[in-house]
């Protein structure tokens, strides 16, 4: 869904995702007015898509019917919304805070239950789909919050999502997020070894990803990340320092509620292997990096 009814917008953050999506906000014809911890990235911003940008938190969200967020972690994401400078400090009663960061969720419902006593909505929306999601406005954003605080929000949202559903009630969306995350984990591993096999083999790479792709073995993951993986190419996409931040709060989370996830505490090891490689920032398909660097101190 695209809207074109004018909106007063705040946007926090401005990274690989943020950029993008506050981009697409202010072509919908939105009044959009970023913030950004480094100032320059949000000058940038201003000089590429126009709107306006603020120096703190606070000041982006004055006046703002809705306020997005997309920063890095927990503490990244209490400091935008609280404090003096905080954008809780300036929202108006009945206005929305749309969290779109990967956090805990329960750092979601301390936010939600603090906005509430200030009269302001909070939806937790984490998204998926990538730095390309993004910037091509086909993103799947996953919420939790209220029905009416998320169909007021939906509308907005559109600008940069393919699909946006909500979940349940606060912290619903985090939880889905875990989910995706916990599914992406397994899902590159067993690429990996797939394409590791094949090249142990003396196997032509494409030609076995041309075949498999088209049957049960098909994905998102071998779909787009199988050339970039052959070719020994890792600067794109999601990093693994943020693949481990996300699947830490998966592991925390399955502590409290119970859930046993073997497969993701094996693989956020192997993502630890690829850090100690100097991986942190590559893509997280780098786990084929790993099986290659075993394989050569084997032989």
């Amino acid at each position: 869904m695209r809207t074109t009814v004018m909106t007063k917008l705040a946007f926090l953050g401005l990274g690989v995702m943020g950029y993008p999506m506050a981009g697409h906000l202010q072509a919908a014809g939105h009044d959009v007015t970023v913030y950004n911890r480094t100032a320059a990235k949000a000058e940038k911003w201003v000089a590429q898509h126009g709107g306006a940008m603020a120096e703190t938190p606070r000041a982006a969200a004055e006046g703002a019917v809705l306020v997005m967020a997309c920063v890095g972690n927990d503490d990244d994401l209490r400091s935008v919304c609280l404090g003096e400078d905080g954008a809780f400090a300036a929202m108006p009663e009945g206005a929305i805070f749309v969290d779109h960061t990967t956090v805990s969720a329960a750092v979601t419902r301390e936010l939600h239950d603090l906005a509430a006593e200030k009269g302001i909505a909070f939806v937790d929306a984490p998204v998926s789909g990538g730095q390309a999601g993004a910037e091509n406005g086909a993103l799947s954003v996953m919420c939790g919050g209220a029905e009416e605080s998320y169909a007021s929000a939906e509308a907005v949202i559109g600008a940069y999502a393919k699909l946006c559903r909500r979940i349940g009630d606060s912290g619903a969306g985090q939880m889905t997020k875990m989910c995706n995350q916990i599914a992406i984990a397994g899902l590159v591993q067993g690429l990996s070894e797939a394409l590791h096999f094949a090249q142990k083999a003396g196997l032509d790479g494409e030609a076995v990803v041309e075949v498999i792709s088209q049957g049960a073995a098909g994905s998102w993951q071998m779909s787009n990340r199988y050339q970039t993986m052959l070719g020994d190419k890792w600067d794109h996409g999601f990093a693994v320092d943020w693949m481990r931040k996300d699947l830490g709060i998966c592991l925390d989370a399955a502590d409290e509620n119970g859930a046993s996830l073997p497969v993701t505490a094996l693989v956020d090891q192997f993502y630890k292997d690829v850090q100690k490689l100097g991986g942190g920032r590559w893509d997280t398909s780098s786990l084929l990096k790993r099986l290659q660097a075993i394989g050569e101190q084997a032989s």
